[in-house]
């Protein structure tokens, strides 16, 4: 079943409660699909009144601040060894070569790869365990935490949700001047077949002989 259409069977609570756990676990560390999650709900804000665009964006927020704020602290207590040991349990996602690419990335950016690192899928699991094993002062990465963390959750939630009321009332536009169009172009061709039976009945009617009412 597809995402969105799985999350048209939940309740709004649920989706504002799973929408905030997916991203919190996934800005934790573990690999989990937060943005089409995000995405598919803020898409789902657009088209049901139900569920409310800025609690949606809110609790993605905070599960997003708060599960990297986890992760740091999970990083800096277990340090390279649990690096090591999450390579072993996701060895898709944390191999040694994914690692090194993030580390790279920390090591020219600093704080500015935890924020840009929400818009990125393979730093955004690795953003707040790495900044706590490369101990990161705290003050550089909670800055980079929050403001990455409202301008992705938030903003993601904006623009989808706005895109997609905007893209049904497109559409409604469309369906109605394809309705008129259909019975503009039904009108059209009625008269036309009209016009051209007559004329056709005209064209083979007999003319009445010459003299014939003398």
């Amino acid at each position: 079943m597809h995402v969105q259409e799985w999350l048209e069977t939940v309740p709004p609570l649920a989706i504002y409660l799973l929408v905030g756990l997916v991203i919190g676990l996934e800005s934790l560390g573990i690999p989990l699909p937060g943005e089409i999650i995000l995405v598919s709900s803020a898409l789902l804000a657009s088209q049901h009144g139900e569920i409310d665009p800025f609690v949606l964006g809110a609790c993605a927020t905070a599960g997003a601040i708060i599960g990297d704020s986890i992760g740091y602290a999970i990083g800096r207590k277990g340090g390279r060894p649990l690096l090591a040991w999450l390579g072993g349990k996701f060895p898709k996602h944390f191999s040694e070569a994914h690692i090194a690419t993030a580390e790279r990335s920390f090591q020219k950016w600093g704080m500015w790869a935890v924020f840009f690192g929400r818009f990125v899928a393979l730093l955004r699991i690795f953003a707040g365990p790495l900044a706590g094993v490369l101990r990161m002062p705290y003050w550089k990465f909670l800055t980079a935490n929050v403001f990455g963390g409202i301008l992705w959750a938030g903003g993601t939630t904006a623009v989808i949700y706005y895109v997609g009321v905007v893209a049904e009332s497109w559409l409604k536009r469309f369906s109605w001047l394809g309705l008129v169009a259909a019975v503009l172009i039904g009108l059209t061709s009625m008269l036309i077949i009209k016009r051209k039976a007559k004329k056709a009945q005209t064209a083979h009617r007999e003319p009445e002989p010459v003299g014939a009412g003398e």
